[in-house]
């Protein structure tokens, strides 16, 4: 058994994150937050005593930290006493973070790819840039490296690994919606950090059709999708890291992921994109100062955590997997969805923090149960999915399965 949780971050989805360790901290232990900005952990610190989240007594303590110091990553591991963290920082700091989980022994779980601030948009299969690298490392050091374990990437593997062992005999495709139907009322606004979300629009669609990696523009290939609760909506193939390690691990299956966007979205991001403001390179001002385009747009942009209070909507998320069953063409839908005002009551985070941010806790309570102490690197598909399902069940994002016999939810 593991205990005692490290959370690297303090935005929105770390404020979901702590709150949900808190309400399972007589499974995951003391709970401890760590954060550039030593205040912000602090004022989550608040807002889960606020809620009255602690299911029992415990520690809960805000710590400084720059993650991108893999020694002070080790060195606060080693003296918090914590055996699992939840690394919800930027991308950026991902192998910071893996390599003092590695050197500690503590059991490390992220929810997005890594990325290097300096690239866009690497030679897929994009995992095998950075994380896959250290797969023999952690296998040797006995660590338990789970990958993308947020929604998606996250839940969406789980589903196309529960449709593939328990809904087909074989996999033809798998096509990951993710359509937020909300609104912020802001007048532009990202649902996650401007800098990460606008890098993953800018770079290449890759998606894995016909045994092959497929390249297309952003916005060049959409479809409009039929799903439960939120209706039809427009949604466009879009590059995303969950493509990356199912293609690995269903070769044989086309693997596409499709998120939808408003026609202000994209006329939006389209302006930006044209002058270059989305540029990830320096230029220098007429003064002489240098600057990063996107990291100024990402300064003029709204937190994204401060869009919670008056967001609105739902968002539905999930995976249209078809293949064969008993020699006959079959088709599932397993999806979620979730409300965000009613993220905000519980945890005072939109609906996009909390289906990313659940799901990362529920893992670490599978680790700290043994569950998934796996002891080695794996992404969400590599591992049983009912166990981790079934905890999302109860904590906040059930699952349901949509097919020929109706719509119905899915027990576990």
């Amino acid at each position: 058994m593991k205990r005692n949780v490290l959370i690297i971050g303090a935005g929105g989805v770390a404020q979901v994150v702590a709150h949900k360790a808190a309400q399972n901290n007589d499974v995951l232990g003391d709970i401890h937050i760590a954060s550039r900005t030593v205040s912000k952990a602090e004022a989550i610190i608040a807002s889960v005593q606020e809620k009255g989240a602690m299911k029992q007594a415990g520690a809960l303590k805000a710590h400084a930290l720059d993650a991108m110091d893999s020694a002070a990553v080790a060195a606060l591991i080693r003296e918090t006493g914590s055996q699992i963290v939840i690394n919800v920082g930027s991308a950026f700091v991902n192998m910071t973070v893996l390599e003092a989980c590695i050197d500690t022994g503590a059991a490390y779980i992220d929810t997005a790819i890594h990325e290097d601030p300096a690239k866009i948009c690497e030679t897929p299969p994009w995992y095998g840039n950075y994380e896959w690298k250290r797969r023999e490392r952690c296998k040797a050091a006995g660590v338990t490296a789970i990958l993308g374990a947020g929604f998606d990437p996250g839940v969406v593997n789980a589903y196309a690994r529960l449709a593939a062992d328990e809904y087909l005999d074989t996999v033809e495709s798998i096509d990951i919606v993710d359509i937020n139907a909300g609104s912020h009322g802001k007048y532009f606004a990202t649902n996650f950090d401007p800098e990460i979300n606008f890098r993953e629009f800018t770079g290449t669609v890759y998606s894995w059709q016909n045994g092959g990696w497929q390249s297309n523009r952003m916005f060049e290939v959409g479809r409009e999708w039929d799903l439960p609760v939120v209706g039809k909506q427009k949604a466009y193939m879009t590059g995303h890291d969950e493509v990356h390690s199912l293609a690995a691990n269903y070769p044989d299956a086309d693997v596409r992921f499709w998120m939808g966007f408003g026609d202000h979205y994209i006329n939006v991001f389209t302006v930006l994109k044209n002058l270059g403001l989305l540029s990830e390179q320096p230029v220098t001002t007429a003064e002489g100062q240098e600057v990063i385009p996107l990291k100024v747009v990402k300064a003029v942009l709204p937190d994204p955590a401060s869009l919670a209070p008056g967001y609105t909507g739902k968002t539905c998320i999930g995976d249209f997997v078809k293949g064969t069953k008993n020699g006959q063409p079959r088709e599932v839908f397993i999806y979620n969805v979730a409300d965000h005002k009613e993220a905000y009551e519980e945890v005072g985070s939109q609906g996009i923090s909390y289906t990313a941010g659940v799901p990362p806790v529920a893992a670490a309570m599978l680790i700290a149960t043994g569950e998934w102490d796996v002891g080695s690197m794996v992404n969400v598909e590599e591992l049983p999915p009912q166990p981790f399902l079934g905890l999302l069940n109860r904590m906040g994002l059930p699952s349901r399965i949509q097919d020929e016999t109706g719509d119905r939810a899915l027990e576990f």
